[in-house]
């Protein structure tokens, strides 16, 4: 998936290539940034899965830790939807 394919106000899971996750409601894309809503920031450690950390998040809900963040879209490695991940 793609950052443009995601509808708006949708949760989703943002795996990123400078090791952070980004979990949180999207709102949209200008230019090179997204905007996201009430996201959860996880910084992976070196050497660490961060998807037992995302299941947990899937299943008990976003703990937010910022109402409003933007991300670079050319940072993105990986996108998906909150709903379509696998409860632990």
């Amino acid at each position: 998936m793609k950052i443009n394919d995601v509808p708006h106000g949708l949760n989703v899971v943002i795996e990123t290539k400078s090791k952070r996750v980004y979990i949180g409601r999207f709102d949209s894309t200008s230019g090179f940034t997204a905007l996201l809503h009430d996201v959860d920031v996880y910084e992976v450690k070196a050497g660490t899965d961060p998807e037992a950390y995302i299941r947990e998040t899937a299943l008990y809900g976003v703990d937010v830790k910022s109402r409003d963040l933007q991300i670079e879209v050319l940072d993105i490695e990986r996108i998906r939807l909150l709903g379509d991940i696998p409860k632990p």
